[in-house]
Order: C-alpha cells, then structure tokens, then sequence
C-alpha cells in the first residue's frame, strides 16, 4: 500500500542532496510500529530443537536472537544515517516456529514526533540475521525470506499491512 498523500521523498532536500527530516514543528503523539522477518530453517537446522528453541554451543537460538532484535532497534539511528534518536518506551521481540520457518515479530513503542518504523524493522531484521549466525554450522541454506512492515500508529496515517 503506498501512502497518496506522499509525492516526494521525504529524506532529499529540493535540491536532490540527503537530509535529515525537520520534525520540530510536530507534537508529539504515542506510536507503535510492528515489523516481521522470516526465516526458512531447512531440515538440518529444524532437528536441532528441543522446547520451542535451539541449544548450541553460543547459547540459545532464539533467546539471544531476541536480545541482537531489542539491541538493534536501540541502535537503528547509528545504522541507518537519516533516522532520529528516539527514546523508545518499550521494545518486544517475539519467535514462533511456523512449520519451516522461525518467524520474528518485533514491536516498537514510543511517544515522540516520529515514528518507530524503521526501529521495528531493524530489530526483526538482525534478529533473523542473528539466528542465520547461530545456526549456520549446520547449513548455509538458510534464507531470510521477507522482512516487512505489518503495522503502524500514530502520526499522520496509520498503516496495516494487508493479508
């Protein structure tokens, strides 16, 4: 779904150069965005569990997984250059096995002039990167199959991912 009200991009200056959005002018309003990352886990990878989660050597799969999602989303602004510092009121990590698939939900909230999209992404995407580490001396064939925004609230237009 693309957001019509939106014909420019919002991180390049009239003249085409990068810059950072101006939100001084916005108020604040309570924000939550949800992000999912899904990962296929073959055979070799999937025979390895025991109680919804991975013992490896460098420790629980998916536990650890959950701390790299929570901890990349703190840090979203040192990895993508344009995005705000924001105090982020609350961050869940979440992994399900769904049939071949570990699938990663990460929620991101915040009271603030922007939103948590970007941070939500950023926390499912190296929390699949982080299982493909853990797991990948059992297989390299692992594959991060999608990565995408499920949800947002607040700001200027809500957003939920359809279907």
């Amino acid at each position: 779904m693309t957001n019509p009200s939106s014909h420019d991009f919002t991180h390049l200056d009239s003249s085409g150069q990068p810059a950072m959005v101006d939100v001084s002018g916005k108020g604040s309003t309570y924000r939550v965005a949800v992000a999912e990352s899904r990962v296929y886990l073959p055979a070799p990878v999937r025979e390895q569990f025991r109680d919804n989660d991975i013992q490896t050597r460098k420790g629980a799969v998916f536990q650890t997984a959950i701390i790299a999602g929570i901890m990349a989303a703190k840090k979203t602004p040192d990895l993508i250059p344009l995005c705000h510092t924001l105090l982020l009121d609350g961050c869940d990590v979440q992994i399900q096995l769904e049939a071949e698939e570990a699938v990663i939900r990460c929620t991101v909230k915040t009271t603030g002039k922007t939103g948590v999209e970007m941070e939500a992404l950023t926390g499912a995407s190296v929390a699949a990167l982080t299982i493909y580490d853990m797991c990948k001396a059992f297989t390299q064939e692992m594959i991060i199959r999608q990565t995408r925004l499920i949800s947002k609230t607040g700001g200027k237009q809500d957003y939920g991912h359809a279907g």
